[in-house]
């Protein structure tokens, strides 16, 4: 009699955590596995960038990439150069420019 008891409880301790158990599956589905996908592709981007794509930074600015090194770019704005770490890249917009010329 005792043992029925003691698994009963068991069962219900089981079932106060399964609420608990799928928020967080929940939460790593929607939220976290999406977040880390991007920062794999941004990180992918970043080391395949080439001469000559156009780009946008962090900050905003728009330019031509002239030179690409281990950690920096040189990029082309508005006949001024600027020396950027890789990270400040944020996106390409080589097909946008490209759609715009024609």
């Amino acid at each position: 009699m005792m043992n029925l008891i003691l698994q009963a409880s068991a069962g219900n301790e089981l079932m106060g955590f399964l609420p608990l158990i799928m928020i967080v599956s929940v939460m790593y589905l929607f939220f976290f596995r999406p977040q880390m996908k991007r920062q794999k592709e941004e990180k992918i981007f970043r080391t395949e960038v080439k001469k000559g794509s156009r780009v946008v930074t962090t900050s905003g600015i728009h330019g031509k990439i002239l030179e690409v090194a281990e950690n920096y770019i040189i990029l082309e704005s508005e006949n001024s150069r600027l020396k950027l770490e890789k990270s400040a890249i944020s996106k390409e917009l080589s097909a946008q420019y490209s759609a715009a010329e024609k």
